[in-house]
């Protein structure tokens, strides 16, 4: 693209001018670029996309091998370009971390956006109302933003006591490949997510495992509906409004009790045990003293929003969250001018390409582009 070649040869002490700059572009930041595009926002001079990535598709190349295109949990058409324009769907044995790099990566070409990568943004401050993006490469200068960074590089790993004394395997969600690299190890999976349950079920074949989880884990048997869907985004949509940290939509909904979790809850493999009280060196102790030898524990706890980037700009408030705005709240509410989308209500893969529409229109509209 020209916009990328001219940037090539800028100062790095130069900050590029844009209208808009475009955080990320996985799921949420494609859809952004996508909607600014169609409004009319020139590629390159209008807007820019920055990623951190090597290729295209965000967080999806990253996935462990066996998520396939059978047990994945929702792919999404992004706007403009069905995902069966660009694999054949019906193939369910292909690899979620090859079959959507490819979709991304067509869809990229397809509307020509303007990524710019691998560039990595660490930090954004406000000057002479403009943001000022500060990167590993160029730098740039934009009148708006929106940050569709997501969590994958910000894994929740909670550091129980005893944690650096424990002399075997620790890793967390990001980290796993497939479940050989487990056989003869006794492993401890923590988690009580669908990633969680996915993985305890893949390694529970190969050998030993304990699950633990900070509560029981509600299984429903109810049908998940789109009623049941929009119902839980609007409680995660009603926290972020008041400023609150969000949560995630499984803990409002619960997990559907699928026949693979049938299984597995007739195999014994969900014998939940509660959460452990310290790490050990060779294992795990409970509050009762209750121990228990393992090879590995495996974190399945979740991942943060990742948002440090922005910390110089004080967005979050004394609750631990983002007041957030605008018709799918993504426009913070402090800020106008900075739009957060694949965040609260917008994380699911659904609401990211909405969120990501409502974000550029909201945008283009109140700085009047």
């Amino acid at each position: 693209m020209e916009a990328h070649k001219t940037l090539k040869n800028t100062r790095p002490d130069f900050f590029y001018k844009v209208d808009i700059v475009v955080i990320g572009a996985g799921q949420a930041g494609l859809s952004a670029a996508y909607y600014l595009k169609k409004a009319g926002i020139e590629p390159g001079k209008g807007f820019v996309v920055l990623d951190d990535e090597f290729a295209a598709s965000g967080a999806w190349q990253h996935r462990w091998d066996s998520l396939t295109l059978d047990n994945v949990n929702g792919i999404n058409d992004l706007p403009g370009m069905g995902f069966s324009d660009a694999v054949d769907t019906m193939d369910t044995t292909l690899q979620a971390n090859t079959a959507i790099p490819k979709y991304y990566e067509l869809y990229e070409k397809k509307f020509e956006l303007p990524i710019i990568r691998p560039i990595r943004v660490s930090e954004v401050t406000a000057r002479n109302g403009r943001f000022m993006i500060h990167t590993n490469g160029i730098q740039f200068s934009a009148r708006g933003l929106i940050n569709a960074t997501g969590t994958w590089k910000t894994p929740n790993c909670p550091k129980y006591p005893g944690w650096e004394k424990f002399k075997g395997r620790q890793l967390h969600t990001g980290e796993y490949i497939n479940a050989d690299e487990f056989i003869g190890k006794h492993v401890i999976v923590v988690g009580g997510g669908i990633s969680a349950i996915q993985l305890l079920g893949e390694i529970s074949q190969v050998t030993q495992t304990t699950w633990v989880t900070r509560k029981p884990v509600d299984f429903r048997k109810d049908e998940f509906t789109p009623d049941v869907g929009r119902e839980a985004v609007a409680l995660v949509e009603k926290r972020v409004r008041e400023g609150l940290p969000p949560n995630s939509v499984v803990s409002v909904t619960g997990l559907p009790l699928t026949p693979a979790i049938e299984k597995m809850l007739r195999d014994g493999v969900l014998d939940r045990k509660p959460m452990f009280k310290e790490i050990t060196e060779t294992g795990v102790r409970w509050e009762d003293g209750t121990t228990l030898d393992a090879a590995v524990i495996f974190w399945n706890t979740g991942f943060k929003h990742s948002l440090d980037h922005l910390a110089p700009l004080g967005l979050i408030n004394d609750k631990g969250g983002i007041e957030l705005s605008g018709r799918l709240a993504t426009q913070v509410t402090k800020d106008p001018r900075i739009h957060l989308t694949g965040y609260g209500p917008s994380a699911s893969t659904i609401g990211a390409n909405r969120a990501g529409g409502a974000a550029a229109r909201e945008l283009i509209a109140y700085l009047k582009l």
